[in-house]
């Protein structure tokens, strides 16, 4: 019998992208297993200018990359208003050639796509090979895309009237918990007919037709969650954090790395790290909006002031690109008082090495946008969380580390300077002690899932039982 021989298809963006190498290469410890990865030619250009991926994975002959065109133009930035465009690229041009590659004769035995790639299951079915959907973003936020024809049914969507405040009850397991501002950000659109929103519904009708779902989390975290998708989807596999199990297997094995393990697209600044060196325990603020989100001016100003007042010491990660208007403005003509300031107690760099930042034994904080590898990072390195989150499921996931997990502060729907010092103040000084007890408590619980019996160890274990005996 042919080994079995997986085709890897992330979303092409950052989060997805270093989500699935992480899997692939858990996946290629075990050399009875065979693995293709398909890159866009722009995700595969940028990871070989940014990071040793290649070198790492030439340490695995079962590992292999493909590319194909994503359709659009090389001077689109990718970024998180061109999503739209990015899925409709993959959909008219990527995914016919995915298909030649999946019905070749050598073809692979079992697929490993990204939730939002529907086309997949049709493309699986033609083949006569099982489909695994990997969602890289949480499972409770993943919870509230399928409830969405629930909350179009109950008359919740679209909104009526103003009031963001108002409990949302058509999420079964959330009731109680969700206002509107905290469902995904296609929700308040004011028309259902909204791409997004079709595309959502499409995606719900699709992922319970594959043979399983594979999710970047762990039972201690959303063990009620896990317990709705089980009773539609009986084939979970919770096998997160993905960043910690990785570690923790390369560790026992023989295939130590002795590269760095960056799947970043951005050159990451390590001086950042000697800055670090110079303070003390849980005294730095760490600041990221990540990959694909982008402020204003305002804003940008506003958080600016919000840190300087805070008086707290901040790395401020500032993404080429991120700030809206800020290429035609120098950054050098920001007011005095706060390049003054910042020279005094705070860091600014393009991209940092954000496991690294994190696992860093002087950062307190992490003022972050919420998506879910930046969560679950924080999460294992017992960092409370400020949340400012800019899309789709970061609402959801602001709101449980806020209201459910109890990790930290949610700032969704605001920015301005007088709010930004006094939820750093509160994070960093004046309940400092509670979230860094309470996010202690989750760290150990995330570390306990990936070590030998623990819940995420064990679903990784299945999942490569699964793909080495699974037949359609």
């Amino acid at each position: 019998m042919a080994l079995p021989h997986v085709l890897v298809f992330p979303l092409p963006l950052q989060g997805p992208v270093n989500c699935m190498l992480k899997l692939a290469e858990l996946l290629c410890l075990h050399q009875e297993i065979h693995v293709t990865f398909l890159n866009t030619e722009h995700i595969q250009q940028r990871l070989l200018n940014c990071t040793d991926v290649q070198i790492r994975f030439e340490k695995y002959p079962n590992f292999k990359f493909v590319t194909v065109p994503d359709g659009l133009p090389e001077d689109n930035p990718r970024i998180g208003d061109q999503i739209r465009k990015i899925i409709e690229g993959i959909e008219e041009v990527s995914s016919p050639l995915f298909r030649e590659m999946v019905i070749a004769a050598c073809g692979p035995t079992c697929l490993i796509v990204d939730g939002i790639f529907t086309f997949a299951v049709d493309i699986a079915k033609e083949a006569r090979i099982p489909l695994l959907y990997f969602d890289t973003i949480s499972p409770c936020s993943l919870w509230t895309y399928l409830a969405v024809p629930k909350l179009i049914e109950a008359g919740e969507i679209p909104f009526k009237g103003n009031d963001l405040d108002a409990l949302v009850n058509s999420v079964p397991g959330m009731e109680g918990v969700l206002r509107r501002r905290d469902l995904p950000s296609f929700c308040r659109a004011p028309d259902l007919d909204s791409p997004i929103i079709q595309h959502v519904i499409k995606e719900g009708k699709h992922i319970v037709q594959a043979q399983g779902v594979i999710f970047n989390t762990f039972e201690g975290l959303e063990g009620p969650i896990l317990s709705q998708f089980r009773a539609m989807i009986p084939n979970i596999y919770a096998i997160g954090p993905l960043h910690i199990q990785i570690k923790s297997k390369l560790a026992n094995s023989q295939c130590l790395p002795k590269t760095t393990m960056s799947n970043s697209l951005w050159k990451e600044d390590m001086s950042c790290m000697d800055w670090l060196d110079k303070h003390p325990q849980k005294s730095v603020l760490f600041v990221s909006i990540g990959s694909l989100a982008t402020m204003s001016k305002a804003h940008f100003l506003e958080f600016w002031y919000g840190l300087v007042n805070s008086m707290t010491p901040f790395l401020w990660v500032q993404r080429p690109g991120s700030i809206i208007g800020l290429e035609e403005d120098n950054i050098n003509n920001v007011p005095k008082e706060l390049s003054e300031s910042t020279k005094e107690r705070g860091c600014i760099v393009s991209w940092a090495p954000q496991e690294e930042v994190l696992a860093h034994s002087s950062i307190g904080g992490f003022l972050t946008h919420s998506g879910w590898n930046s969560t679950l990072e924080s999460i294992v390195e017992g960092v409370p969380m400020i949340c400012w989150p800019y899309f789709v499921d970061q609402h959801v996931n602001s709101r449980y580390v806020g209201e459910v997990w109890k990790l930290g502060l949610d700032m969704k729907d605001i920015c301005d300077r007088a709010t930004v010092e006094r939820m750093v103040r509160q994070v960093m000084e004046v309940n400092k002690i509670k979230f860094l007890e309470r996010a202690k408590q989750m760290s150990d619980l995330a570390i306990a899932s990936v070590a030998e019996s623990g819940s995420s160890y064990q679903d990784l274990d299945r999942l490569i039982e699964d793909i080495r005996l699974m037949r359609i």
